[in-house]
């Protein structure tokens, strides 16, 4: 699995390049704002151009625009004036760009994949939430599909009544156990009061089909199941685009997307950090270093 950071702060790209395992970046306009706030009279074009040379791997830059006309020409002006510094630049496109801000219609993102993937210009498909949203972007031709596992997540984590925030902390992860877990807790009494009556019952009952469907999202239990629905997808037809998992949380996420067959993930720089971190390594390093006897601490004199 290609691993990608998911960030605009040149010093933490800087530093997971010198780690030896990027292979990429990804950004989106959030992540240059937060990235830019810190800085003064920022040139921004220099910015970005700096990003391009630190890796030698794809670095995805986001269009702003809402409709078709306007994603063509900012995602051809982000490659004529970026992607000639280290012919590494791809462009994000929302799958559907529907909302009150926008002039067009669910479509536009589609239809300027199709324009710019027939110029020849990469694209990264942003915002996945569902399997056949990646099903039409790879039919017209993008690159990466990038299914957002922890925004997944939180979709579903909402359904069955908790709140980010208040109930469980931005970095937390409930998989499909646990929420199957919870919702046979939530069931318990129902299927007591309707214990006797045939299956049938049970089957058509609405509070207990209320509780099932709220702990998926059309059957996608987690985003990590997300990823692997799609990589599924993918490899029935033998498409040529990347499944690139997005939005996650911690580093078990990371594990799970791996597990189901992601070609890439994004990862920001605090999970990566956290994916190598294990309390019993470190405890290994103490004990051996405490163990280093002189004789063999004199062979690297």
């Amino acid at each position: 699995m290609k691993i990608f950071v998911d960030t605009a702060e040149l010093d933490e790209i800087k530093e997971a390049n010198s780690w030896g395992i990027l292979d990429g970046v990804t950004t989106n306009p959030s992540l240059i704002k937060k990235a830019v706030r810190k800085r003064e009279n920022i040139d921004m074009e220099e910015y970005i151009k700096e990003i391009c040379r630190v890796v030698d791997g794809p670095v995805s830059l986001e269009v702003i625009g809402l409709t078709r006309d306007e994603m063509v020409a900012q995602g051809e002006l982000l490659y004529e004036k970026f992607n000639p510094v280290n012919d590494n630049v791809v462009v994000k496109i929302p799958i559907n760009t529907s909302s009150p801000k926008s002039t067009g219609g669910e479509y536009e993102g589609l239809k300027a994949l199709k324009d710019l993937s027939s110029k020849g210009i990469p694209t990264n498909t942003t915002l996945i939430m569902k399997p056949e949203q990646a099903l039409l972007a790879a039919k017209a031709g993008t690159r990466y599909v990038s299914p957002f596992a922890g925004r997944i997540d939180d979709f579903i984590r909402n359904n069955v009544g908790l709140t980010r925030g208040e109930d469980y902390p931005k970095s937390a992860y409930h998989n499909a156990d646990w929420l199957r877990h919870a919702s046979y807790l939530k069931l318990k009494p129902r299927y007591e009061e309707l214990e006797g009556n045939d299956l049938a019952g049970i089957y058509f009952d609405e509070e207990v089909n209320r509780v099932k469907e709220s702990i998926s999202d059309e059957g996608i239990y987690t985003g990590a199941a997300a990823v692997s629905s799609i990589n599924q997808i993918f490899s029935n037809y033998n498409f040529d685009t990347e499944v690139l998992a997005a939005s996650l949380r911690n580093s078990r996420q990371v594990r799970e997307v791996a597990e189901a067959g992601a070609d890439v993930s994004t990862i920001p720089f605090h999970v990566l950090k956290e994916m190598i971190d294990h309390y019993k390594t470190e405890q290994g390093i103490i004990s051996f270093s405490e163990d280093v006897v002189s004789e063999y601490e004199g062979i690297f004199r």
